[in-house]
């Protein structure tokens, strides 16, 4: 998996700057620049650091996040067609907390998984997205907008 400089500065708990020097000093092993984007692997779901020959011992910190999960409760969706007021069908789970809402917005990247062989653990989703970026759920329906130009026909019948 790869991350851009914000992602791996926030991985490391370190500031977008500090990521840009060390990558300037060549202490960030794999990382290439693509265009004006740097791309930074990660091994162990951590971008690998060398030690630098002067200072003290690097303070940040080697754990692994929090997982996103998200996915949607195809129950709910059949549901919401015979209420008024629909409910939230989106789940994010992360750590021990679970959000439910209406829209999803993930800032980095994620994976998608399809296991019905193997269903996500404490429920029976066979589809769902994996994320260890930040994301922005929008939890009532008045946060989203509704605005026609926003739409993408995909296919047409």
């Amino acid at each position: 998996m790869y991350v851009g400089t914000t992602e791996a500065a926030e991985i490391l708990d370190i500031s977008t700057s500090k990521m840009r020097y060390l990558i300037s000093q060549g202490r960030v092993k794999g990382a290439y620049k693509s265009g004006k984007n740097w791309i930074i692997p990660l091994y162990n779901r951590m971008p690998i650091i060398s030690r630098g020959t002067r200072g003290p011992k690097p303070k940040w910190c080697r754990m692994i996040p929090a997982k996103t999960i998200v996915h949607v409760n195809r129950n709910q969706i059949r549901d919401n067609k015979n209420l008024e007021i629909p409910e939230p069908v989106i789940s994010v789970k992360r750590g021990g907390t679970n959000t439910q809402g209406f829209s999803v917005k993930i800032n980095g990247p994620c994976e998608i998984i399809y296991r019905p062989e193997k269903p996500l653990p404490g429920s029976k989703a066979t589809l769902w997205m994996e994320t260890f970026a930040s994301i922005q759920v929008k939890t009532t329906l008045a946060d989203i907008p509704i605005n026609p130009e926003d739409i993408i026909m995909v296919a047409g019948a």
